[in-house]
């Protein structure tokens, strides 16, 4: 059930983080919704769990790194809430801008994860979704994890070309014509016709549409470029 849907029922809330102007800066924010009340408050992880059993609650609101006794890996401590308290809906709130531990913090069945750069405001989204069961990930967290995505299909790709053959496969999917290449280039129209057809063929790619949609989708060539095709 969606808590926030229930009447007269406010979502106790605790909130975990070791700065204390992160904490006063989260529990303004919840003081405005009155469907969501502040029951706890922790600044490290021993005493993230001694609250929740001390003083139920619906919704955890924690910073991924956290100090706190034996607790120190994050991923663990993540396992250990999720766990113990599954019917806790729990949000992580990160400074962190790696993409694995980003995708592994996702894969541990976290309700939420926002990034701390993101606006603030974006807790109460994140908290809609999560009470409702529908992990929510914040525009920044998701804005990493495409870009990261983008470079590593980009890297695919240049492993897979030569520099002749990537320079004229990027020119061709950018709209160019192969003897429009060949001039630019200074190579004759039949080398350019064979590295486009070599480039084509490592990448298992039959026709032009393909080739284009490729080269978007890899990161080759802008989207903009793909949607003149």
């Amino acid at each position: 059930m969606n808590l926030l849907a229930a009447s007269g029922t406010p979502v106790r809330t605790i909130i975990a983080d070791d700065h204390p102007l992160v904490l006063l800066a989260i529990e303004n924010l919840i003081c405005n919704y009155p469907n969501l009340k502040v029951v706890g408050r922790a600044a490290d992880v021993a005493e993230l769990f001694i609250e929740v059993d001390r003083s139920p609650c619906d919704l955890v609101l924690m910073d991924l790194y956290m100090p706190g006794g034996h607790h120190d890996n994050r991923f663990d401590v993540v396992r250990q809430f999720k766990a113990r308290y599954p019917n806790v809906a729990l949000v992580i709130l990160t400074m962190e801008t790696e993409a694995a531990t980003l995708r592994k913090v996702i894969s541990l069945g976290v309700d939420g994860l926002l990034s701390k750069r993101d606006r603030i405001d974006l807790i109460h989204v994140a908290v809609v979704m999560a009470l409702a069961r529908e992990c929510y990930v914040g525009p920044a967290v998701r804005a990493m994890l495409t870009d990261v995505a983008l470079t590593q299909r980009l890297d695919f790709v240049r492993a897979r070309l030569s520099r002749r053959e990537l320079e004229v496969f990027t020119q061709y999917a950018s709209g160019l014509g192969v003897t429009e290449i060949a001039t630019r280039l200074g190579r004759s129209v039949k080398t350019i016709s064979a590295q486009k057809c070599m480039a084509m063929r490592k990448l298992s790619l039959n026709s032009d549409a393909e080739l284009f949609r490729f080269a978007v989708e890899h990161g080759v060539v802008p989207e903009t470029c793909g949607n003149n095709r």
